[in-house]
């Protein structure tokens, strides 16, 4: 691995070819011993998009692999092992495990005082390279870590010099230095390494132009001045400092001919005290008493006898590192003398720094040589402990990725503390202390603005200052962003950046100032996902509701697991996604803060072909109308009453359907933003099946519970798109349904138009279940017009379709409608006889709701035939149910009936009240033309009273409602009684 990929043995060389194999062996090498999972090799190789033989591709790689061992009579194996494959081989077959044996040998010998010997097996070590590392391997991931191992030979190289220098050898490795030097002319510890051993040679002219040189090449290529060492050195060299010599070889005399070792004396290691903290957020804004309890938690008491650990977790850009770094700058050195060590564990990329790399800059922060730091993990964090033992010292891990990266990273002291950010909430880290960051309120989020920009920018324009908090959802980065931009602009009205933001397409550019930008903060997190989660995350977005439930995910990726929300889990642990309210079932809703909605519509755009985006809001919406159909099912005792169409269905888990669905108007309620919301992305998308049969099916809860607005936009909708795409069988079932909507309100013409549209092309394409129902409205509408014969024709037509089709609920509500009309006409056993058989299909299905409409008709006939006590008991009795399933429309009739029954016995006040009541109903869903036949109601009510007054008040304006709603035989009884009360007062006058 250290030069060109190849494998040698002793039968001969093999050089791997570019492409999948050289990755795959290069990925194997390095991790040889561990094993390599398939996700992680087509991840390097394919990025997002695999095609369906990558599998396949990456065994044919492998066993090509296998062959070129033999070939060059390697003695390794590549082995399979779930969840991929692992590299079988002994210590010295691959040169990467030989360097870092070597490298960790040469610590040990330093250790132990074997200085020379150090060197040697560090040269050792180095001169195994035979070129850059991993150069050329088609994998930008690769090639990082190549870059990174090129750097693991370079700081050996300068340890083995430094080791050489110690040991006095500056003559003899000043000429190395120098080629060195030339070849790698910015690293700055190598050239002090050739300054000081050219000066301990007697050539301190040289090694003060090597320095000239270098601060010249800094300016030109980097604009930058030396570091703090390399200034010192020169300084110490024209000074003629004698501590130069102290641990290295002085002059012997002007020929400097003769070099001696001079006993280097023992350092103390390990008593720097380091401030490593970030500056301090100078517009830090947040809860002060947060602050506190933060750092109570962190102080603790004098009889604390456990490690202070605060975790402090929140969604990107919520402020967590700045919040950290200003409790640590509070409490600095007064609480904590000894030192603050910091570092940014970088937890939220795909490249988290590893607990080894992060204690080695801890120990090197608290003045350990680089030579003298273990190689070993465990060996590290034993000596970081022992450091940290007896001091205060406040330990900030910003950016935690999880647990198992931070926990040899604790000190196992109570005097200190360490104060940790991540995105994942870190549950079970023992001991800790939580803490989850919100978005800031309204009035935290001002302040900030304020703070950034000035108060008096704010207080100028309130109303906009308010509209950028809103557009950024009070999320702390964002805010910061965009007081950045407006502070330096102040040109700028703060209504103006309102329009910039406005655009969601272009609010992530917006979202960008300098090196503050939301998408590079999103990214980190984004890029840190596994490509399941990524997908997942870009999916998501397609769902357009404020909270999700989790079986979306499930639709979205076409997963049919038992608890779909497990595919969610991974997104809410870093905070991409929120769990918000726990439904009854037990079942977490989901959402997104709009920025990270909005960069993860992005990403969808990027890496999602629109085929791949259709279909999964297919399968979504489909998974809305499996759901709303079994709803449906549920409450009409089986797929009665309603037109199917022949969309695609995605079936969520039955358990899961039996937890959501124990009271399904319940769940249509708690949906219904969701639900219409998927009848407009339908149309959207042009998926004009799915439209319109999910805008019908949800009639099942617009009637139950008088969301007639909600009615008439999702069919509205649903009926321009079936028209668009030439579907004639779905825009008449969206007719047929606005012709009941009409019905419901009250408006007699609309729905003759709607039925008869509807009817013509049921007739058209011979669909007798579509027949059916126009024929049944129709009839209802005959029927309140005052035509009765021609509504039992009707009647008779629909009762025999709906048999045809099978739909025995569809006959139910025939025989419940028509017995109104025998009510109305005297034949009080006929419509007693047709609710006895509606009631006995009714509940042998478990329609309660039909079930209560066909009591309500029974207790009216009971009223007609003078059985009064019946039928308040029975009315009584459908009240309570209908009630309890909160079906409003059904209260308003029920309580209009009983105070009929009131009327009926003479107790006027309980009749005034129950129809005062019905009449609150009919005018809170609207339905202008029932509250108009209360007000009639109580205007005989009033007219039996003794107020003929205020009677004819009501029936003037009840009458102006029956004219314009056709509503005949209404009309005919208000005109009726206003003659009689008209009589009246001519008889009185």
């Amino acid at each position: 691995m250290l030069g060109p990929l190849q494998v040698e043995g002793p039968t001969g060389t093999v050089r791997i070819p570019p492409g999948r194999q050289e990755i795959i062996l290069a990925c194997l090498l390095m991790e040889a011993g561990r094993v390599v999972g398939t996700d992680r090799l087509l991840d390097l190789i394919w990025h997002e998009e695999p095609p369906d033989t990558a599998r396949t591709q990456i065994q044919i790689c492998v066993s090509r692999i296998r062959k070129s061992f033999t070939a060059a009579g390697v003695g390794a194996a590549v082995v399979s092992r779930a969840p991929g494959y692992v590299l079988s081989t002994d210590e010295d077959t691959v040169d990467l495990q030989v360097f870092n044996r070597q490298v960790m040998a040469s610590r040990v010998l330093v250790k132990e005082g074997r200085i020379a010997e150090a060197a040697e097996t560090l040269r050792a070590a180095v001169a195994l390279w035979r070129g850059p590392c991993l150069s050329g391997i088609p994998s930008e991931a690769l090639r990082t870590r190549g870059l990174r191992l090129d750097e693991d030979r370079l700081t050996a190289i300068e340890t083995y010099l430094e080791l050489e220098l110690g040991l006095g050898r500056s003559h003899e490795v000043v000429g190395e230095i120098s080629r060195l030097v030339h070849e790698y002319p910015l690293r700055e510890r190598m050239r002090g390494q050739l300054m000081l051993a050219l000066y301990r040679s007697g050539r301190q002219a040289e090694a003060l132009e090597v320095y000239r040189e270098g601060r010249a090449l800094l300016a030109e290529e980097l604009g930058l001045e030396p570091g703090e060492e390399l200034r010192h050195l020169e300084s110490a060299i024209l000074a003629g400092d004698p501590a130069l010599y102290a641990a290295g070889a002085a002059p012997h005399g002007p020929e400097h001919g003769r070099v001696t070792v001079a006993a280097a004396a023992p350092t103390p290691y390990g008593e720097e005290r380091p401030h490593q903290l970030p500056a301090d957020t100078a517009d830090f804004v947040t809860s002060e008493p947060l602050v506190r309890s933060i750092e109570t938690a962190l102080v603790g008491t004098d009889g604390r006898r456990s490690l202070g650990v605060v975790v402090i977790a929140g969604k990107p850009g919520i402020g967590k590192s700045a919040m950290a770094t200003h409790i640590a700058h509070r409490l600095g050195g007064e609480r904590f003398p000894d030192g603050q060590l910091y570092c940014d564990l970088r937890g939220a990329g795909s490249e988290p720094v590893s607990a080894k790399d992060a204690l080695g800059r801890f120990l090197r922060a608290l003045g350990i040589p680089g030579p003298v730091i273990p190689d070993d993990t465990d060996e590290r964090a034993e000596m970081y402990r022992t450091l940290l033992a007896t001091r205060r010292m406040l330990v900030v891990l910003d950016d935690a990725a999880n647990e198992r990266q931070i926990s040899p990273l604790l000190p196992g002291s109570s005097s200190c503390a360490v104060l940790v950010t991540s995105r994942s909430r870190l549950t079970a880290l023992p001991g800790a202390q939580r803490v989850e960051l919100d978005v800031l309120d309204q009035a935290e989020a001002l302040d900030l603005l304020g703070r950034v920009i000035g108060a008096d920018r704010v207080r100028r324009e309130p109303e906009a200052a308010a509209a950028l908090v809103r557009t950024v959802g009070g999320l702390p980065l964002a805010l910061r962003i965009v007081a950045a931009r407006l502070a330096a602009r102040p040109h700028w009205t703060l209504a103006s950046m309102v329009h910039r933001l406005a655009n969601e397409r272009h609010r992530l550019d917006e979202l960008a100032h300098g090196e503050m930008t939301m998408r590079a903060s999103l990214s980190l997190t984004h890029d840190g996902l596994n490509r399941a989660d990524r997908r997942l995350l870009r999916l998501f977005s397609l769902a357009q509701g404020p909270t999700m439930p989790g079986w979306i995910a499930g639709a979205l990726l076409d997963d049919h697991r038992p608890i779909p929300s497990d595919l969610v889990e991974p997104l809410v642990d870093v905070q991409m996604l929120d769990a918000v309210a726990v439904e009854s079932t037990g079942e977490f809703r989901y959402r997104f803060h709009e920025v990270i909605r909005l960069f993860a519509r992005e990403q969808l755009a990027l890496h999602d072909s629109p085929a791949v985006q259709l279909a999964a809001t297919e399968r979504m919406i489909g998974g809305w109308l499996a759901i709303t159909e079994q709803a449906h099912a549920r409450v009409y005792g089986g797929d009665f009453t309603v037109l199917r169409g022949s969309a695609p269905r995605w079936q969520p888990p039955a358990a899961y359907l039996d937890r959501i669905l124990a009271d399904p108007i319940e769940w249509l309620d708690s949906e219904q933003a969701n639900l219409c919301l998927a009848v407009e992305q339908a149309a959207q998308a042009g998926l004009d099946e799915l439209c319109w049969d999910l805008a019908t099916t949800l009639v099942t809860l617009f009637e139950a519970r008088g969301y007639f607005d909600h009615w008439e936009r999702t069919h509205e909708r649903a009926l321009q798109v079936t028209r668009a795409a030439g579907n004639r069988r779905g825009s008449a079932a969206v007719l047929s349904s606005l012709g009941t909507l009409h019905i419901s309100r009250q408006q007699p013409e609309e729905a003759r138009r709607s039925l008869g549209a509807a009817l013509e092309i049921f007739d058209d394409l011979g669909d007798v279940h579509g027949l059916a129902l126009c024929r049944r409205d129709l009839a209802l509408l005959e029927r309140q017009g005052g035509d009765d014969d021609r509504a039992l024709v009707l009647y008779e037509h629909a009762a025999r379709d709906f048999e045809r089709v099978g739909d025995i609920v569809g006959r139910a509500t025939v025989l419940t409608q028509s017995a109104h009309i025998w009510m109305r006409r005297g034949h009080s056993a006929v419509a007693h006889a047709q609710l006895e058989e509606s009631l006995e299909i009714f509940r042998s299905v478990g329609y309660t709701r039909g079930e209560a409409h066909a009591l309500r008709r029974a207790g009216q006939v009971q009223l007609q035939r003078g059985e009064h006590a019946q039928a308040e008991q029975t009315l009584t009795g459908v009240l309570t149910m209908v009630r309890r399933s909160r079906d409003i429309i059904g209260e308003g009739h029920l309580l209009r009936n009983l105070g009929e029954v009131h009327a009926a016995t003479g107790r006027y006040d309980q009749a005034r009240g129950a129809f005062e009541r019905a009449l609150a109903v009919r005018e809170q869903i609207m339905d202008h033309g029932g509250a108009a036949a209360v007000r009639l109601d109580i205007a005989r009510l009033m007219a039996r009273t003794g107020a003929p007054g205020q009677a004819g008040e009501l029936l003037e304006h009840a009458v102006v409602t029956f004219r314009e709603r056709g509503m005949r035989h209404e009309l005919r009884e208000a005109e009726r009684l206003l003659e009689d009360l008209a009589v009246r007062r001519s008889a009185a006058s």
